[in-house]
């Protein structure tokens, strides 16, 4: 009873103080990297208002800190309070005005667009992060599609996920044809680095070709959902259900890019409560607990990790 509750405590300490943790290694190590022109020398220039140590280009001759090269610089609250918005939206089935109304109980003022401008900005980046850390994949994927209603018009959603349930990748498409399903595979072949051994397919045309021109190596099954032996995509249709309520859930998706960043955001926070992500590498101090309080809090310090290992994007925007 008291080593779970040390252990609770522990990993509590650890989401308080993360940030901090990493900007004191960061300080402690060699002069960073200009984040405008990744130029090397750099001078030392005092202290910013928050006493971090401030430093100056010597070849673009601008100022930055350590939190400069954040994914986070420039944004008015801290990396915190933003992952936290993120993760709930994501991993709950929440409207942004939701989330701005449980942020205001904390005394966080934000409107509901400034959610949404969150979850669109950083949802990819950490499904990014958290593809590196991810399981190694199966060699056999299960492919398929799923539809849903944008006004008058049908998108799909491809999706693929291994023998093990873990999902591969996903990508938004306007049409169901051959084009989109190649454009899904060269994305997951990219993505994962690796090529399957076999595809399993329903009986949809395209993907004959699809599979001819993307996986010629790979072995082609297409099969369907009631089979008594063999291969069948009851898995693949299972998978689609938490995806169908979240929409359901919702108003839907307002355009492809967006929709695109929300889906992949939302398999990432699927993926960290699956134990498709090696959690023993971002929380090596954590332990293995069979509660399930102590499960919401490690997902919650491994985004909190995820999110103090992004980088600055070139063109993101700064809100």
């Amino acid at each position: 009873m008291d080593q779970a509750v040390s252990d609770t405590v522990d990993l509590a300490d650890y989401l308080r103080t993360g940030l901090r943790r990493c900007e004191v290694l960061v300080a402690s190590s060699s002069m960073p990297t200009c984040p405008h022109c990744q130029h090397i020398c750099v001078i030392r220039d005092g202290h910013d208002r928050h006493r971090r140590q401030r430093f100056t280009c010597v070849g673009c001759g601008r100022d930055f800190t350590i939190r400069s090269a954040s994914a986070f610089s420039g944004y008015r609250w801290p990396a915190d309070v933003i992952l936290m918005a993120v993760r709930w939206y994501l991993r709950h089935p929440l409207s942004a005005t939701s989330v701005m109304e449980l942020l205001a109980e904390r005394g966080i003022d934000v409107s509901n667009r400034t959610v949404l401008r969150w979850v669109q900005t950083f949802g990819p980046q950490l499904a990014a992060e958290a593809r590196q850390h991810r399981r190694p994949l199966g060699r056999h994927w299960y492919t398929d599609e799923m539809f849903f209603f944008r006004g008058h018009d049908k998108w799909y959603l491809y999706r693929a996920i291994d023998e093990n349930g873990q999902v591969v990748d996903v990508l938004l498409r306007e049409h169901r044809d051959t084009a989109s399903a190649e454009a899904f595979f060269a994305q997951a072949l990219g993505r994962s680095g690796q090529t399957p051994n076999a595809i399993i397919t329903d009986h949809h045309q395209p993907y004959i070709k699809a599979v001819q021109r993307s996986l010629p190596t790979a072995v082609h099954i297409r099969t369907g959902l009631h089979r008594a032996t063999g291969e069948t995509t009851k898995a693949l249709e299972r998978s689609h259900v938490p995806t169908r309520d979240r929409l359901r859930s919702s108003r839907g998706l307002k355009t492809m890019r967006t929709g695109q960043r929300f889906m992949e955001g939302f398999e990432c926070l699927r993926a960290l409560r699956g134990g498709h992500i090696q959690l023993a590498e971002l929380l090596p101090a954590s332990s293995v607990s069979t509660s399930r309080h102590d499960h919401v809090r490690t997902i919650a310090a491994a985004v909190l990790v995820l999110g103090m290992r992004l980088g600055r994007q070139p063109q993101s925007r700064r809100r």
